[in-house]
Order: C-alpha cells, then structure tokens, then sequence
C-alpha cells in the first residue's frame, strides 16, 4: 500500500520585477528568493571605508554598517540596479552579539522593501582582512 503526504505551509509568496520572494514568517528577510531571468551582478564583500578608502567610524558597528550599505548603494547605481533588486545579501560581523546584530538589522530597514526582503545569511566572524573592519556585507542582485 502505497501512502502520499500532502504538507500544507503557510507561506507568502510576493511576486516582484519577476522574482518570488518566499517569506512564511516576515522576519526581516526571505527564506528564499527565485528568480526569473535577468542580468545579475555580483558585489564583493563592502568594508566600511570612504572613497579615498580611509576606515570610516572606527570601534562604531551603526557608523561602519551605514557606510558599507552606502557603498553598496553607489555600486548597484553603478551597475544599473537598486536596493530593490537585490535577492541575497551575506552579513559578516566581527565578534558577533545580540545587540550587534539588532543595530544591523535597524540600519539595514533603510535599504531594503520590508515586502520583498532579499535571502540573508548573517555570520559571526573572529575577524576580518583589518582588523578595524568591524563589518563586510556582499549582495547578489538581478536586473529583469
């Protein structure tokens, strides 16, 4: 006798710019996100320096995390996309805490649509390339 289970999720399905963003507990960011078609654009890691490549707001996680998203904002425009085509996003934090990871979240609402929030993967680090880094973020984005 042969038995076929049917699993049921609860589970929200936003469709946008032809990707689908599946969210089942609107958390800040999306289980998954399946794209259809499109040119895609890679971003290495961001560190939080300016356009001279000096550090900015040293010993600052809410200063350095500001500067890392702004330097990929100027990347995306540069690559003919926004914040809103961008479907994952890999955090690394040095040292990583509660309250680090809450200011990042915080400054990351700025940059992202709370309906259609990329894939994320937010990792602890011991350290990065400098050791003032206390911060680097990579995207991947998708332009229909």
């Amino acid at each position: 006798m042969k038995y076929i289970l049917f699993f049921i999720l609860s589970t929200q399905v936003v469709m946008a710019q032809n990707n689908d963003y599946i969210n089942p507990r609107a958390v800040g960011y999306s289980d998954a996100v399946v794209v259809h078609g499109g040119k895609t654009i890679y971003i290495s890691g961001q560190v939080p320096v300016d356009a001279q490549g000096k550090i900015v707001g040293k010993g600052d996680l809410r200063t350095q995390t500001v500067q890392v998203f702004e330097n990929i904002k100027k990347l995306l425009e540069q690559s003919g996309a926004t914040y809103a085509q961008v479907v994952k996003v890999n955090t690394y934090i040095v040292n990583c805490k509660p309250a680090d990871v809450a200011v990042v979240r915080e400054v990351r609402k700025a940059y992202f649509s709370e309906k259609t929030p990329p894939a994320s993967t937010m990792v602890g680090v011991t350290s990065l390339v400098d050791p003032e880094f206390l911060i680097e973020i990579e995207v991947v984005a998708v332009i229909p």
